[in-house]
C-alpha cells in the first residue's frame, strides 16, 4: 500500500501552539505502562482524532492512502502530494489551454464558456494531498478553470483480464441557484483521439460526471458515430445515481470504473462509493464499435471543472452559469489509480446477475 503522510489542515496550523500545547497534554495522559508497540501502532489514529475534536472538521479533510484491492496490480497512481500553490507532476499529467484542443472543436465540443489555465489560482495542489480545480470570474464576467489529462494514454485491460481505474473526489461544495453552470468530470478518452481526433469513435468512459450542484453522478459511454450510432449520441449509454452516505457535493466520493474482459460477454461498470451506477454489455453494441473501443493502444485520464456547456443547459432548462452562480468552488482530488488484472488465457460466462441493460440517454454532451 502507497502511504500518505497525514497533513494538518491550514485551519489547524494557524493555530499551532495550543494544537502542540494540546497534544502533549494528550499523550502525557496516555498509560505509561501501555506497550510501545500499541502506542506506536495507535499514534496516527490518536492524533486524527484529537485535532478533528479541536478542530470540528470531518475526518474526510485528511488526505487518504491509496487502496490496494485484493486481486490488483497497481499500474499507475498519483496522490497529489506536493508543496502547497505547485502545479500537478509534470511526470504524470499534461494542463489543457484555452477553449479547445489545437485544431480541435470550439468551446470544447460541448458549448462551455470558460477558458482553461495553468494558473495556480485556477489549478494547484493544496499542499494537503489534493489536486485543485478551482473555477473563477473575472471583473468582465468572462470564466476560467482548470483541466489536466494524463501523459499516459495506454490504459487498458489485458486479454482476459481486467482493468479498474478510480478515483476519490470530492466535487465542489455549492448547491441551488450558485451552482448552476459547474460540471465537474472525471473521465478516460481512447488514445486514438489523440491521433485523429475522432470523437466519439476513439470512445470515452465518463466516470463521473456531476452538474449545477445536482445531489447524482453520471457513468456514461460514448462511442461509434454522432449524432445516433450504437451509443446513441450525444447522449450516450449512461445513468445515474445520488452519492450513498452523503451529499456528493458534501464530502469525498469514490468513483470507479471497471472493465472486465475475464467473462464474456465483456463488461464495462461504473461505481460510486462500491455502489453501481451503470453496466454495459460487450453484447449490447455491434462487434465492430467494440472493437473500436478495446482494439487500440489505450485511454487517457482526465480531471476537468467546465462551466456551462450542454450537459448543464439540458438539466437546468436554461442558460448557464447565471449572474448568481458563485465562483470559487473547488473541485478537489485526494488519489487517482489504475490497476490491472492479469488474465489467464480463458474466459468464464458472465453471471446473470451481471447481465447490462442499456440505459435511457441522460445526457446533452459530447466533451472533448
Amino acid at each position: 500500500m502507497q502511504k500518505k503522510k497525514i497533513r494538518i489542515p491550514d485551519v489547524v496550523a494557524r493555530g499551532t501552539l495550543s494544537l502542540l500545547d494540546a497534544i502533549q497534554a494528550f499523550f502525557r495522559k496516555s498509560s505509561r505502562s501501555e506497550p510501545l508497540h500499541r502506542r506506536h501502532r495507535c499514534l496516527d489514529a490518536r492524533v486524527i482524532a484529537l485535532l478533528v475534536a479541536l478542530t470540528g472538521l470531518s475526518s474526510s479533510a485528511f488526505a487518504g492512502s491509496i487502496p490496494t484491492p485484493q486481486g490488483w496490480n497497481l499500474e499507475w497512481s498519483d496522490d497529489f502530494s506536493g508543496p502547497a500553490g505547485s502545479p500537478p507532476s509534470s511526470d504524470n499529467w499534461r494542463i489543457d489551454l484555452g477553449h479547445s484542443y489545437p485544431n480541435g472543436p470550439a468551446n470544447w465540443g460541448t458549448s462551455e464558456i470558460e477558458s482553461y489555465t495553468a494558473d495556480s489560482s485556477n489549478l494547484r495542489l493544496d499542499g494537503q494531498g489534493h489536486l485543485m480545480i478551482v473555477p473563477l470570474r473575472d471583473a468582465n464576467g468572462q470564466w476560467t478553470s482548470g483541466r489536466i489529462e494524463s501523459i499516459r494514454d495506454n490504459f487498458i485491460a489485458p486479454d482476459s483480464g481486467a482493468l479498474r481505474i478510480e478515483a476519490r473526489v470530492q466535487i465542489p461544495d455549492v448547491i441551488g441557484e450558485k451552482a448552476l453552470g459547474y460540471w465537474p468530470a472525471f473521465w478516460a478518452l481512447g488514445s486514438n483521439y489523440r491521433v485523429d481526433g475522432a470523437w466519439p469513435h476513439a470512445g470515452e468512459f465518463d466516470i463521473m460526471e456531476s452538474v449545477n450542484g445536482l445531489d447524482n453522478v453520471w457513468g456514461i459511454l460514448h462511442c461509434g458515430v454522432d449524432p445516433g450510432g450504437p451509443c446513441g449520441e450525444p447522449f450516450g449509454i449512461g445513468s445515474h445515481l445520488p452519492c450513498p452516505h452523503e451529499a456528493c457535493t458534501a464530502s469525498f466520493h469514490t468513483y470507479t470504473f471497471e472493465w472486465d474482459r475475464s467473462i464474456t460477454p465483456e463488461r464495462l461498470r461504473w461505481f460510486v462509493d462500491g455502489q453501481m451506477i451503470n453496466q454495459v454489455g460487450e453484447n449490447q453494441l455491434p462487434a465492430s464499435t467494440w472493437r473500436e473501443l478495446t482494439d487500440q493502444r489505450g485511454y487517457f485520464l482526465i480531471f476537468d471543472l467546465a462551466i456551462g456547456g450542454g450537459f448543464s443547459f439540458a438539466m437546468s432548462g436554461r442558460s448557464t452559469p447565471t449572474p448568481g452562480t458563485e465562483p470559487g468552488h473547488a473541485m478537489l482530488v485526494d488519489y487517482v489509480a489504475v490497476w490491472t488484472r492479469p488474465g489467464n488465457g480463458q474466459k468464464k460466462p458472465a453471471a446473470k446477475d451481471m447481465s447490462a441493460n442499456a440505459s435511457t440517454p441522460v445526457s446533452v454532451k459530447d466533451k472533448r
